[in-house]
């Protein structure tokens, strides 16, 4: 942090929101941090209370997003798959190679019920960026609860692209018939 004062918590809040509701990709909590001159700690108390307040924000693998109602013209699906660790940039660049978004993966964990992560991925940029950050922090993919079982909600402008997408899980032995 530099000699600058300290941005207060309604003004960081406020200026938090603006650049979300107005940004087209994710923004990270350290450049929050960085813009507000207060730790990357504090801007992930301030996330949490403007979610508290109803604020539709999410945390993905590249940082923080808006969600907008945007999504309300856009096909929507849950898929069920299954395989190792070692095959989720594959599963995941057959996805959005299709034009797909993967918003989030679910896993049923015995103990604490489901569990939802968000992903938010659309390209395989996007996509090496996750698991480039899963591997950097020795973080465990949440299949790894359920001997490699998951759901995915999958996102897209049309039905086709996401039966197309389904297609290929299908054909590389990943998708579970419902």
């Amino acid at each position: 942090m530099s000699e600058q004062k300290k941005m207060s918590a309604p003004q960081r809040r406020k200026l938090i929101i603006d650049r979300l509701k107005t940004a087209k990709d994710p923004i990270t909590g350290s450049e929050f941090a960085e813009v507000t001159n207060v730790s990357r700690q504090v801007i992930v108390q301030d996330v949490s209370i403007l979610k508290a307040t109803g604020e539709q924000i999410i945390a993905t693998s590249q940082g923080y997003m808006y969600v907008s109602n945007d999504h309300e013209n856009l096909d929507s699906r849950v898929i069920a798959v299954q395989h190792v660790s070692d095959l989720v940039r594959e599963e995941l660049y057959m996805i959005v190679d299709h034009g797909v978004t993967v918003k989030d993966v679910l896993v049923e964990h015995s103990v604490y019920g489901d569990l939802r992560a968000s992903i938010m991925v659309s390209t395989r940029a996007e996509v090496d960026q996750f698991v480039t950050a899963i591997t950097k922090t020795n973080a465990a993919y949440l299949l790894t609860l359920t001997e490699g079982v998951h759901l995915h909600t999958l996102e897209a402008d049309s039905t086709e692209k996401i039966d197309a997408a389904c297609a290929a899980l299908k054909k590389a032995d990943f998708l579970l018939e419902m």
